[in-house]
This record gives C-alpha cells, sequence and structure tokens, in this order.
C-alpha cells in the first residue's frame, strides 16, 4: 500500500520532467589569424530549426532528411541574419552563411566575419536571439575563444548581447 501511494505521488512529477524540454543552443567564435577572420559556429537542434522555420516562413524544411528542400539554406540564412549579429568596435558587420551539416539531432551552421583586422579592434559583441521569438525559455550559450581569452555568455530574450573586449 505504501508502494503504491509512493508511486501515485512521484507520477505526476516524474510525468512533468519528461515533458519539460530544453530549449538551447550553443554557439563558438573563435579567431583565425591565417585568415584574419572570425570563425562562427552554431549549433541548433533540428527540430527547434524545423518549428521556427514552420512559424516564421510557413516552411516545412524536412532538414537531414531524404526530403529537405533546397530552400532550406536560404531560410536557414535569412533567420540567422535577423536574429544573429556581429558588432566590432560598437559597428555591425556582415558574415558569410558558409553551410551546414548535421550532427545526430542538431544541424550545425557555419558562419564566418572576413578580414576584420583584430590586432586593431578593442571589442566584438554578439546579438544572439536564435529561437527566442518562439521559446521563452530558449537560452543561447556563446563562447568566445580569442587572443587567448575564453569567455563565455548565457544569452536569452531578455539580454541577447554578449560583449568580448579585446
Amino acid at each position: 500500500m505504501l508502494k503504491k501511494g509512493l508511486f501515485l505521488i512521484l507520477l505526476p512529477l516524474f510525468a512533468f520532467v519528461a515533458a519539460h524540454k530544453f530549449y538551447v543552443s550553443v554557439t563558438n567564435i573563435a579567431y583565425s589569424e591565417k585568415e584574419d577572420a572570425l570563425q562562427i559556429t552554431c549549433r541548433i537542434f533540428i527540430d527547434d530549426l524545423e518549428d521556427v522555420l514552420r512559424e516564421r516562413y510557413d516552411f516545412e524544411a524536412y532538414l537531414a532528411t531524404e526530403k529537405e528542400s533546397e530552400t532550406a539554406d536560404k531560410l536557414i540564412e535569412k533567420y540567422l541574419k535577423a536574429k544573429f549579429a556581429v558588432q566590432i568596435d560598437e559597428r555591425d558587420v556582415a558574415y558569410d552563411f558558409l553551410g551546414k551539416k548535421y550532427d545526430n539531432d542538431v544541424v550545425i551552421c557555419y558562419m564566418e566575419v572576413p578580414k576584420i583586422d583584430l590586432p586593431h579592434k578593442s571589442s566584438i559583441r554578439i546579438r544572439n536571439e536564435v529561437l527566442t521569438d518562439l521559446f521563452e525559455e530558449q537560452q543561447n550559450i556563446v563562447h568566445f575563444r580569442i587572443k587567448g581569452t575564453k569567455k563565455s555568455f548565457v544569452l536569452t530574450k531578455s539580454d541577447a548581447n554578449g560583449t568580448l573586449n579585446l
């Protein structure tokens, strides 16, 4: 009887934990001296990215499947350009979307800010609002690894910017 009572008390708690989903992306930013460029990788769960493409553009992407549309890359790039920005010394800079690949249930997007002349710069600021328009709980983790400095930020809908002073 005690076991059944305990089970009935704990069952709703386990159901809540199983139903809860984590909303997170991870972005790594590194400087390549050889290329004089910021190299950026952004890891996003495939199903979350599909949800935002469906919601924002009324587009079924079928990412990582044989049915994936050729339009997917263009819409992913369009979405990233709207939600992810780079500033160097408080000035917006353009970045190139180089493409993507899949790793299990994650899409890895590759971006690059070319020819930045890092030795003459004093700060890099990232605005990362990826998926915050769809998920209130979204957290975007950004890791900087530049000139021997490592710094990380957890960016949210209410605080979407992180700055690395060089």
